[in-house]
């Protein structure tokens, strides 16, 4: 069973710091917009987690591992109680429960054509730790960008890139494993921070801090998706998703989220610049083909590791301590 790791804090430092000379008294205030898309996506995930336990039903259902093994707080949460630790240490159902309500699966998106799976896992989590960690991400990376962008282009840049991460992750998936998270989404969400940040480079403030903080966190969190039960190809699917959509959606967002007595006095906001145009056709053209190849192979029934076969270690890289075919 595979699962997406969480990403972590989003960096704070370089957000945009306006020109005196676009307004009087040395600058304008960013609009106070009170985000509910990331809150509501929370509340979403928690709901759907709250339903794959009563579904799984642990004292009733039983584990994989046999009768002798008992189900995690039993006594306390009964019908929600979870897996022994031994069958799921991340607190949550069984492999089968989370196939049965959506997980990723390979074999039955290219045969059985299940192709809403692709969305679906995107929902579902496979413990309480996963859960945690994930959601813990998106409110640190997710309400920062909904107050400054809006909800819309945040929420459609979260949807496409969860569906970007579960489109590469199922066509480098082994027809016996699974894999459920919203890591895809919320890589995506970084790497549209790093997109939006080179796009509207010539706005910001301590641009060297702010790039290498962002593309630190980047790395750390890719790094630990090479960790066995991590699914990285979705960390890395959801990435390039949400990085291109990031020149394609995020530039020059303070002006469009600013009420009028707050735009500038002195003149309108600048014009784009070749390079942002140049940037936001590429990117656009470069997302486009992309999908397109890459479901084209899925649908086809192509495995990405018969043509790959150095790609598994993008997504696990095997040691003395661990294996990653178990």
């Amino acid at each position: 069973m595979a699962s997406g790791g969480g990403a972590a804090k989003a960096p704070g430092a370089g957000y945009y710091q306006y020109p005196a000379s676009y307004g009087s008294g040395g600058g304008d205030e960013e609009r106070r917009w009170w985000p509910w898309l990331v809150p509501t996506v929370l509340v979403a995930c928690i709901a759907v987690f709250a339903a794959e336990m009563f579904v799984n039903d642990c004292p009733r259902h039983g584990s994989a591992l046999g009768a002798g093994a008992g189900c995690f707080a039993e006594g306390f949460l009964r019908r929600f109680a979870f897996q022994p630790l031994r069958e799921n240490p991340l607190l949550g159902p069984s492999s089968a429960t989370l196939q049965k309500m959506g997980a990723l699966n390979w074999a039955k998106v290219v045969h059985e054509h299940q192709g809403w799976r692709l969305i679906s896992c995107i929902w579902l989590h496979a413990g309480l730790v996963h859960l945690v960690v994930n959601m813990l991400s998106l409110l640190f990376i997710g309400i920062r960008l909904e107050q400054q962008f809006g909800f819309v282009r945040i929420g459609v840049i979260y949807l496409i890139s969860g569906f970007g991460g579960s489109v590469l992750s199922a066509l480098f998936l082994r027809s016996n494993y699974i894999s459920v998270g919203a890591s895809g989404a919320l890589f995506g969400l970084l790497g549209s921070m790093l997109s939006e940040l080179i796009m509207n480079w010539t706005i910001y403030s301590n641009k060297a801090a702010a790039i290498i903080t962002l593309l630190f966190i980047i790395a750390i969190n890719l790094a630990i998706g090479i960790l066995p039960h991590a699914d990285n190809f979705a960390h890395i699917g959801g990435f390039a998703s949400g990085f291109l959509l990031g020149f394609v959606l995020l530039a020059r967002p303070q002006f469009g989220w600013m009420e009028r007595n707050e735009l500038p006095q002195t003149n309108q906001p600048p014009k784009y610049k070749l390079y942002q145009y140049v940037l936001w056709v590429a990117a656009l053209i470069l997302l486009v083909v992309g999908f397109v190849i890459i479901l084209v192979m899925l649908f086809k029934g192509k495995n990405g590791n018969d043509s790959c076969h150095w790609c598994q270690y993008l997504n696990c890289v095997p040691t003395s301590r661990w294996k990653c075919n178990t």
